[in-house]
């Protein structure tokens, strides 16, 4: 430890505190008024770097670095400053990085480690920065930009904000983690701090920058309608303070209304049931049925069909034929199977001469191999004859079937 640096960071801590009134003043008023406190505390805070004058006709002011130190203890609204050097920062780890590989390769672990403790400091640092970045635009957009008071500025701070959030974007597209990973290698440590803290910072500014990025181009929408209201608001406010005899003219009077006050509302239209309402169907239902019901009754007697008188007979037996169909094709698959010979069932249509349509029986013996149990089907081999159609592709033309044993 370096006793120098302990015994500075002491007195600067001590002068701090002991002067707190005197930098909280400087910090709302934004100088210092060197006449209300003695010149040995004045050089003493100049000496410790706490004030300086930027030239030398200006008061004193405070640090800026203090003052962004305060800005974000304070989470001042006010704040309105973005850092969005990121770049810099990336370098910086870079070379970190490798000053501390190089030193585990030479054995030298307590430099490596010195390098790895400022390394993990300023990832930290990134991590926090970009924090701070968005939870700076999400405060200003939280109050609407409260610490502006005309429309115009809200606008412009507005615009502002969107710069910045487009420069942190650009800042962010500087991240290239597969060549972080690259870098960290097989160390653990590295790829800790490069690859999983630093991603996981990338991945939730990313995520917040959006959803800020939308919300700045909403309320933009909300600032605009405001200022096209109020400049309105202000044009008739003119108007009256230049004509203040002035009174409108009673338009309803008028055979011709001026288009910016006819804005009156369609007149009803003819009453019409809505069939696509469904809280109107039980009505719907009932007016149908009654509807019926007058038909019914609006038949006359001579009209109505009279009802034949029920006469009781004696059952007789009916006896279904068998179809012929069906027990042809049975015959045809018997053939094939007695002869043992692949037999075409156009052939055994025409030899038998039978009576049915040809495309009605191709159709059925289809259907009747289909309808074979699996464990018989095996014992059957079917090939269809016929054409491709010849305007739609795609499409076979059976024309005959020729059935055979396997």
């Amino acid at each position: 430890m370096n006793i120098n640096l302990n015994k500075s960071g002491i007195s600067l801590l001590n002068a701090l505190s002991t002067h707190s009134e005197l930098i909280m003043q400087a910090y709302f008023s934004g100088s210092v008024n060197e006449a209300e406190h003695s010149p040995k505390v004045i050089q003493n805070l100049i000496d410790l770097k706490v004030l300086w004058r930027p030239e030398s006709d200006v008061e004193l002011r405070l640090r800026p670095a203090l003052r962004t130190l305060l800005e974000e203890s304070l989470q001042d609204e006010n704040n309105r400053q973005i850092d969005a050097n990121i770049g810099n920062l990336l370098a910086t780890l870079t070379t970190q990085a490798q000053h501390y590989k190089e030193s585990l390769a030479h054995q030298k672990y307590h430099e490596s480690q010195a390098y790895l403790s400022d390394l993990t400091e300023h990832v930290y640092t990134l991590t926090e920065t970009l924090a701070t970045n968005v939870r700076l635009l999400w405060s200003r957009i939280s109050n609407e930009f409260g610490y502006v008071s005309s429309v115009d500025a809200k606008i412009r701070e507005n615009e502002l904000a969107q710069q910045q959030v487009t420069n942190m974007l650009n800042q962010l597209a500087m991240f290239h983690f597969d060549q972080l990973s690259q870098l960290a290698g097989s160390h653990r440590e590295l790829r800790h701090l490069l690859v999983v803290t630093l991603q996981s910072a990338f991945a939730t500014s990313t995520q917040e920058l959006s959803l800020v990025q939308s919300k700045l181009i909403e309320l933009l929408g909300r600032f605009r309608e405001f200022k096209g209201r109020t400049r309105l608001l202000k044009g008739f406010m003119l108007h009256m303070d230049q004509k203040p005899d002035f009174e409108p003219v009673n338009y309803v009077t008028l055979s011709n209304v001026p288009a910016l006050f006819n804005r009156a509302s369609g007149i009803i239209k003819p009453a019409a049931a809505d069939v696509n309402n469904v809280e109107q169907e039980f009505e719907l239902t009932s007016l149908v049925n009654n509807i019926r019901t007058v038909n019914r009754l609006w038949q006359s007697a001579i009209n109505r069909p009279v009802a034949n008188p029920l006469v009781v007979e004696q059952e007789q037996s009916v006896e279904l034929d068998e179809d012929k169909l069906k027990q042809e094709v049975e015959n045809y698959f018997c053939e094939v199977i007695d002869s043992g010979v692949n037999t075409s069932a156009l052939n055994y249509y025409q030899h038998n001469q039978l009576e049915f349509d040809q495309e009605v029986w191709i159709y059925q013996v289809i259907g009747a191999f289909q309808g074979l149990p699996d464990s018989e089907r095996e014992y059957f081999d079917i090939e269809t004859h016929g054409t491709p159609h010849p305007v739609y592709d795609g499409n076979f033309i059976i024309q005959d079937i020729e059935l055979g044993l396997r």
